[in-house]
């Protein structure tokens, strides 16, 4: 990754940011200046995550807490907000969980988990992040999918929570702007070798054709989201709250609606 922004004495804190998309975006900005501090459930993954951001050269943290519990969310942002000793100029929120399956196949319990991790979650950190984002000036990004708006067989949990994280991006975009605070989504399209492409088309079969699925002819990478969070970060973009950005080669334009039917019924065949 070339280092084409400079996030030097910046305040970067990202939740969920020990694995996957998430990790690769607390990569960009600790390549590119940034004091960064990830969370997520696990300690082990906490400390494996900063480990790998202090050898990238940042000054890394890590804390451990259940977005779906405000109490350990709120307790969490106290010990960032000790760690950098300064507002937040930029915060990531990108915890998320998925599984693929049909309405009539989930339960209750099942569907009630992927809606407190994703909706519920990003509302307790959204919550309590506010006393610690730096006014004016933060810049606050939801990690979202296509699912938000495209509907999606064996994805009703994921489509429902994730149109809510939009629509809470949009609001605080109105309720946050007096501050100064700019609040984007941003959607990834098919990443590679992330947990949810692996989830969603498990087989070698089943990648090659998400792949011949986007116009632009590959999936995308997690440098890719990286850069795209870094852009509406930067000071360039000051004039940009409220925006869905999606970050998927021109994947939502068509090519997610067709390819996704197919999957739907090798999910089925495997299942």
């Amino acid at each position: 990754m070339s280092a084409t922004f400079d996030f030097s004495n910046k305040h970067v804190f990202v939740v969920g940011g020990t694995s996957g998309i998430n990790l690769g975006v607390a990569a960009g900005f600790a390549r590119w200046g940034a004091k960064v501090a990830v969370a997520s459930r696990k300690q082990e993954k906490v400390d494996a995550a900063v480990a790998y951001l202090q050898s990238l050269g940042a000054d890394a943290f890590g804390t451990v807490f259940d977005v779906r519990h405000a109490e350990e969310v709120e307790a969490g942002f106290a010990k960032v907000s000790a760690f950098f000793d300064a507002e937040i100029d930029v915060l990531i929120s990108g915890a998320a969980g998925n599984f693929p399956a049909r309405v009539n196949q989930m339960s209750a319990n099942a569907i009630r988990s992927v809606l407190e991790i994703d909706l519920l979650g990003t509302f307790h950190v959204m919550k309590a992040s506010h006393g610690y984002l730096k006014k004016p000036g933060a810049s606050v990004i939801n990690i979202s999918a296509p699912q938000a708006f495209l509907p999606m067989s064996h994805q009703a949990h994921v489509c429902s929570a994730k149109a809510g994280v939009d629509m809470v991006t949009r609001t605080l975009a109105i309720e946050w702007g007096k501050d100064g605070i700019r609040v984007n989504s941003i959607v990834p399209g098919p990443i590679e070798g992330t947990e949810g492409m692996d989830r969603l088309a498990p087989t070698a079969e089943m990648k090659e054709g998400v792949r011949r699925s986007v116009p632009l002819g590959r999936q995308g990478t997690v440098d890719d989201i990286a850069n795209a969070a870094a852009m509406l970060s930067a000071p360039q973009s000051s004039y940009i709250s409220g925006a869905i950005l999606p970050v998927d080669g021109g994947w939502s334009q068509g090519g997610a609606t067709s390819i996704m039917a197919n999957l739907s019924s090798m999910l089925d065949k495997m299942s």
